[in-house]
């Protein structure tokens, strides 16, 4: 009988769902990928649903004001998370504690897509090529710095990938944000970073950074003319990002499964796909369940790869 009770009044949520505003948490600030993929997503909810998607950028900590917000949320879908691997995979391994627990606390709504970056460093640099920037790094082993938009990004786990491949150290200067920081580099004030390619692009194109290579394991559809890291010079590199959208742990599953089928169907379409792939951002879709298995690989991916770069958890 409380069964029934409590699936009905689950259902019942589901099909009032939503009778007000939706807000969507985005855990870094305005401008780079994330925000490509918050626009496309908030305005499909919102055109979807018939309900305003308010979004609201809370970066800081290693995006762990945005997803502590997101966890103490009441578990009936009005609060969104706009989770990248930093908050979801990598943060568990990077930081002592955190005030959630990635897979208790959230609920997967599903996966949307995967960000695309690339190496990039301030012409100044005189290196032509990835070896040749290679061997400055390692000359001027310790002494350099590299920006990031914050502590355990990508950004930040990428490069530092990198340098333990290559054997050499650099001093972490983070950021609020890819927007920021590449700023910074270009200005001469960072020497180099990982950034993500929906920031860099019109830059690189512009010669205001050089590019050495893109950090997956494939060239970009954005830019074809950009080889990846193992390319240019340092094979078995390839690293990639991904986004996702989760709600607090608790949310009925009947909102759940409505917030999934809009935003997958959504992301499955051609025209929305190439906008995307415009911006360096590969499409991904899931179900609730298969985001659920994805995250669980990854979070045991990320340990691995956070005690091979050396990092000690903050």
């Amino acid at each position: 009988m409380v069964v029934g009770f409590l699936c009905s009044t689950n259902l019942g949520a589901a099909q009032e769902f939503p009778s007000r505003p939706i807000k969507l948490v985005v855990p870094v600030a305005a401008g780079g990928a994330p925000d490509v993929v918050t626009r496309l997503i908030s305005d499909k909810l919102t055109t979807s649903l018939k309900q305003p998607v308010v979004v609201e950028n809370r970066p800081g900590a290693g995006t762990q004001l945005a997803a502590s917000a997101a966890a103490k949320s009441p578990p009936d879908g009005y609060t969104l998370l706009l989770a990248p691997i930093t908050t979801m995979a990598i943060g568990p391994s990077v930081f002592k504690s955190l005030p959630y627990d990635t897979q208790k606390d959230f609920a997967p709504v599903g996966l949307v897509g995967s960000a695309q970056f690339a190496l990039v460093a301030n012409p100044s640099l005189g290196a032509q090529t990835l070896p040749e920037l290679i061997a400055v790094i390692k000359t001027r082993s310790g002494q350099m710095s590299y920006a990031t938009s914050g502590a355990s990004t990508p950004h930040h786990l990428f490069m530092e990938m990198f340098l333990k491949m290559i054997g050499a150290t650099a001093q972490h200067v983070p950021y609020r944000g890819s927007a920021p920081a590449l700023t910074d580099v270009i200005a001469g004030q960072v020497p180099m970073m990982v950034v993500d390619l929906a920031v860099a692009l019109p830059q690189i194109r512009a010669g205001k950074v050089k590019a050495y290579g893109v950090t997956t394991a494939t060239r970009v559809k954005a830019a074809p003319e950009i080889p990846t890291i193992a390319e240019a010079g340092l094979p078995g590199y390839a690293a990639n990002g991904w986004f996702s959208v989760v709600v607090r742990a608790g949310t009925p599953a009947p909102i759940v499964d409505r917030l999934n089928a809009v935003l997958m169907a959504y992301l499955k379409r051609d025209d929305v796909r190439d906008k995307l792939d415009a911006h360096a951002i590969e499409p991904l879709t899931s179900t609730p369940a298969e985001m659920e298995k994805f995250l669980a690989a990854e979070i045991v991916k990320w340990a691995k790869v956070v005690r091979d770069a050396g990092i000690e958890p903050q």
